[in-house]
């Protein structure tokens, strides 16, 4: 019985192929394709307003020089976003559950961001592993606390959306298995238990759009030091 809980998370197969990159590409379908008319449907007007909105969000605290990196995060916050939602559809495989993957999308990119600090100002991108005022006997055990911390963003990243996600998935296939075995037995308990249902499925919606904002946002943070 739970073995079967964590079925979910197994990357499905076809003929020994695993299917996760035809699960992260099946996203990319669901955003609007460019066209010549000057009028469009009400479903692409409004994505590309949120699009344009998460943009500013996230160059908001970023400099001229950190525009460069506006498609990157922007692509980035939609592939999440997207796969978060489908990921809640039933019969449905959530690639984000994967801490493989989340780390392959958090190591590259948080390199990508020290090793530019490194490169543009290497003096300023040290100096933020000692704080100013510090007193000198504190000096080495505070820079080795602030590498680690350095050291550790990215598996932070990737732990954070993985433990968000895979806990909601777990907690809606316990309660909805409760609902299914009370229904017999105790109906009106089975009522209430769907109702919880209800109420958790709206809040891991919010959880789902919130972790592939937070994700995001982190990163432009970590960009935002370093440029």
């Amino acid at each position: 019985m739970n073995l079967s809980f964590f079925d979910q998370f197994m990357s499905p197969k076809l003929l020994g192929i695993p299917l996760i990159l035809l699960a992260m590409t099946f996203p990319a379908l669901l955003l609007p394709s460019p066209t010549n008319r000057w009028v469009t449907n009400r479903l692409s007007t409004l994505q590309l307003w949120f699009i344009h909105l998460a943009t500013k969000q996230l160059m908001l605290p970023l400099n001229k020089g950190g525009h460069k990196w506006a498609l990157i995060l922007t692509s980035l916050l939609m592939l999440l976003l997207m796969i978060n939602l489908l990921g809640l559809l039933p019969y449905t495989f959530t690639p984000t559950t994967q801490l493989s993957m989340n780390m392959a999308l958090a190591f590259p990119l948080w390199l990508a961001t020290l090793l530019m600090g490194l490169r543009n100002q290497p003096t300023m991108s040290l100096g933020h592993l000692l704080p100013e005022g510090t007193p000198t006997p504190l000096i080495p055990a505070l820079i080795l606390i602030e590498t680690t911390s350095l050291l550790i963003r990215p598996l932070a990243l990737g732990v954070r959306l993985t433990a968000n996600l895979t806990a909601g998935h777990l907690l809606i296939q316990l309660i909805s298995t409760a609902t299914l075995t009370l229904l017999p037995i105790l109906p009106t308990v089975s009522a209430l238990t769907s109702l919880i249902l209800l109420l958790l499925t709206i809040l891991e919606i919010a959880v789902a759009m919130i972790q592939a904002y937070v994700f995001t946002l982190l990163l432009s943070l970590y960009l935002q030091e370093n440029i």
